[in-house]
């Protein structure tokens, strides 16, 4: 599985990196950005999808690797 954020829906609330600081992190003006390539160890996965559900914006998309 890999995350994206959608920078054009993200308003910087800060909910993913609160909820995932290992998967997501903030740029200088406070808006959330993934870390690394995106890849979600299987470990992770619950953290991602609650990171997205919490998400006002719908910002975070949650993608199935094929």
């Amino acid at each position: 599985m890999k995350v994206r954020i959608d920078s054009e829906r993200c308003q910087g609330h800060g909910r993913c990196y609160d909820l995932a600081p290992d998967l997501f992190g903030e740029d200088e003006e406070g808006y959330g950005t993934v870390l690394g390539d995106g890849a979600v160890p299987a470990d992770r996965e619950q953290n991602a999808r609650l990171a997205a559900a919490n998400c006002p914006e719908r910002a975070i998309d949650v993608l199935k690797e094929a």
